[in-house]
């Protein structure tokens, strides 16, 4: 059983090994110390720069996470820097290089050129590496130094994933040779192989549909671990683009990491997709994982946060034994790049790479000009500070758009006519994204930055055909982000954190109240857990009860529309429009056809009232200039929420 060692453990040793590699573990001549390095989810954020707010930002940046970098490389003796997938999209720098310069052949995407200034030894693909299609990822890793490996994505599948003609390399064997305790080098075979969840085919079943396959993680794990070790590989590092969750294992698994972890051969796991941190006190008490030691069933694992916010961490002791070498101890750690302080400032704890900074920076101003163009004007202004407790304009103008861009595609179908409805969530709703993840644009000019920030992902226009008993089940999906609440009882905790913002659907179109007195009819992840419950009351369509047989049109994307989120209603065999265009591309369109927009929220949904009861929840501390004109819901100030936020309370 491999020893878990604490970070003292590598500050012991002789006073001379020390001052050559301080963090390094103290190894005997037949023992090697490999240090592990991991980015994750970089989602092309580069510069310390948040595109959406066109301001700098201390907490993200692959510049910034260099410099950490930099510095622990000089700790240990020996050690490999990877990434875990998420690196080409999800900020304005991704949708310009994507949708405006373009990948031409020999290009080298700003991405690709930063992780190569940093001296990347391998990567992996997140499912957002599909978002921009299979052609534009292809020519995107043609630029990098580094290997990319996915195991569960074939072009062709076989019997079995050793007979798949997989889209990348499953996995790669490195040779290095490391030193050892005795300053010996020793020749050691590195096994890396990379999963990404299946569900990318439906979330981007427009790219991948009929060109790739996608197998379950676990499936391909164990079939391509063993042929690993046939092959000579002395450890294997699991690239795990899926999160760490308590869950049974099961076919199809998004995030698989901790079952994954259990799967004999694999001697450390790098995890992600869930933009968290790992080792952290978030996963105690779940069956198999040590948060303490940072270990998914014994073996030695990490997550690196989100946007170069951290540098995951996994320090091993590798000792020689007959026919091989194995793990003898471990450490696992999380490193940030800045630091939250009690005034709610941030302390940048690094400053950046200017090599990294250099290899990106034409791309980066180019990146600016693109976002500050201006499309139209908003008479009123747009910010989610309160979308997830009332009607909200940020949402609204979303919703207003999309059923704008589907009326006109639909005409001249066999769906003309029939009414639609709009479904949106807010994207940017604070959460993990922290008290600063918020949209907020002003009065008066409405810029490409801004239309961005209001729909964060470059999601493509579908429109679904439900029922309205259908309307109603989307709802009570939606309405689990609530807790309970007793009736009669005072401050109450309001939202689930475990329940994220984008599947918070509001459907403009109708009018509903929520009762959170009722438990939820589904859980967070979207299994039905209390079938009798109902917690929409008052669902009207043109002023009447909806008619539960009645057919509706229900604008979205592509993400909900095939099963993003498990909705009733919208799980891939409902959608009767796929749009080539972007929600934001529609937004945007919208805008410029209008001139002028003026996003004031309806009230369409509110809580149903609950005498002598309130309810408590956080929200950026920007919010407060807003609260006066929330409609539909009392909300007045109740003091400093947890991390920066403020908190408010709802009297219901």
């Amino acid at each position: 059983m491999p020893l878990t060692l604490d970070r003292r453990s590598f500050l012991a040793g002789s006073a001379g090994l020390i001052a050559l590699h301080p963090f390094s573990l103290q190894a005997a001549s037949n023992q090697v110390h490999l240090r592990l390095m991991e980015t994750t989810d970089l989602h092309v954020h580069v510069f310390p720069y948040d595109y959406y707010a066109d301001t700098p930002r201390d907490t993200v940046g692959l510049a910034r996470t260099a410099s950490i970098i930099k510095e622990i490389r000089a700790e240990a003796t020996n050690a490999l820097l990877l990434d875990n997938g998420d690196f080409l999209q999800g900020n304005p720098m991704g949708d310009y290089i994507a949708y405006e310069r373009g990948m031409k052949e020999g290009d080298l995407h700003p991405v690709i050129a930063a992780m190569n200034a940093v001296g990347f030894d391998a990567s992996t693909l997140g499912n957002h590496e599909f978002n921009y299609g299979l052609e534009f990822l292809m020519k995107s890793l043609a630029g990098a130094d580094f290997p990319v490996v996915c195991a569960n994505i074939a072009k062709e599948t076989g019997a079995t994933p050793r007979d798949d003609k997989t889209l990348l390399p499953p996995y790669v064997l490195m040779e290095r040779a490391l030193t050892d305790g005795a300053g010996q080098k020793q020749a050691l075979k590195i096994g890396l192989i990379g999963f990404v969840p299946p569900q990318v085919m439906s979330w981007d079943r427009r790219h991948l549909e009929g060109r790739v396959q996608a197998r379950d993680i676990l499936q391909t794990a164990r079939a391509y671990v063993p042929e690993m070790k046939e092959k000579g590989a002395d450890i294997i590092i699991a690239l795990s683009h899926s999160g760490i969750a308590a869950a049974r294992e099961s076919d199809g698994m998004e995030n698989a990491s901790l079952p994954l972890a259990a799967i004999e051969g694999i001697d450390a796991i790098m995890t992600g997709h869930s933009h968290l941190v790992f080792p952290s006190s978030r996963y105690e008490g779940i069956d198999g994982i040590n948060a303490e030691a940072g270990t998914l069933h014994g073996k030695p694992a990490t997550m690196g946060g989100y946007w170069g916010s951290h540098l995951g961490l996994i320090d091993l002791m590798l000792e020689r034994v007959a026919g091989g070498w194995r793990v003898v101890g471990h450490a696992s750690e999380a490193r940030p790049i800045s630091r939250r302080n009690d005034d709610r400032s941030i302390t940048a704890l690094v400053q950046s790479d200017a090599r990294v900074l250099a290899a990106t920076a034409q791309e980066h101003e180019e990146t600016l000009a693109y976002i500050r163009r201006a499309v139209g004007k908003t008479d009123a202004p747009l910010h989610s500070y309160f979308a997830l407790v009332a009607d909200d304009p940020s949402v609204q103008i979303v919703s207003i758009a999309q059923s704008w861009y589907i009326a006109q595609m639909m005409q001249g179908t066999e769906y003309e006519g029939l009414p639609i409805l709009s479904a949106a969530a807010p994207f940017k709703a604070g959460g993990r994204g922290g008290p600063d993840y918020f949209t907020d644009v002003p009065k008066g000019d409405v810029a490409i930055k801004n239309v961005s920030d209001l729909y964060l992902y470059p999601n493509t226009a579908r429109a679904v055909l439900i029922t309205g008993a259908e309307v109603k089940d989307w709802l009570e999906r939606s309405a689990g982000i609530f807790n309970q609440v007793e009736a009669g009882k005072a401050d109450q905790l309001l939202l689930n954190p475990a329940f994220p913002s984008y599947n918070f659907d509001v459907m403009d179109g109708v009018s509903y109240q929520i009762d959170l007195s009722q438990p939820s009819k589904f859980s967070p992840q979207g299994e039905l857990q209390n079938p009798e419950a109902n917690r929409i009351v008052n669902l009207l369509f043109n002023g009447a009860p909806i008619d539960p047989d009645a057919q509706f049109i229900v604008a979205t994307n592509n993400y909900r529309a095939s099963g993003g989120g498990d909705f009733p209603g919208a799980k891939g065999d409902t959608v009767v429009f796929e749009g080539p265009d972007t929600n934001r591309d529609v937004i945007v369109r919208y805008i410029v056809e209008k001139g002028t927009i003026s996003p004031r929220a309806d009230a369409n949904w509110r809580f149903a009232p609950l005498a002598d009861t309130s309810v408590l929840f956080d929200t950026g501390p920007k919010a407060s200039a807003y609260a006066k004109d929330v409609q539909g819901v009392r909300i007045t100030p109740a003091g400093d929420g947890p991390d920066g936020f403020a908190r408010f309370r709802i009297n219901l």
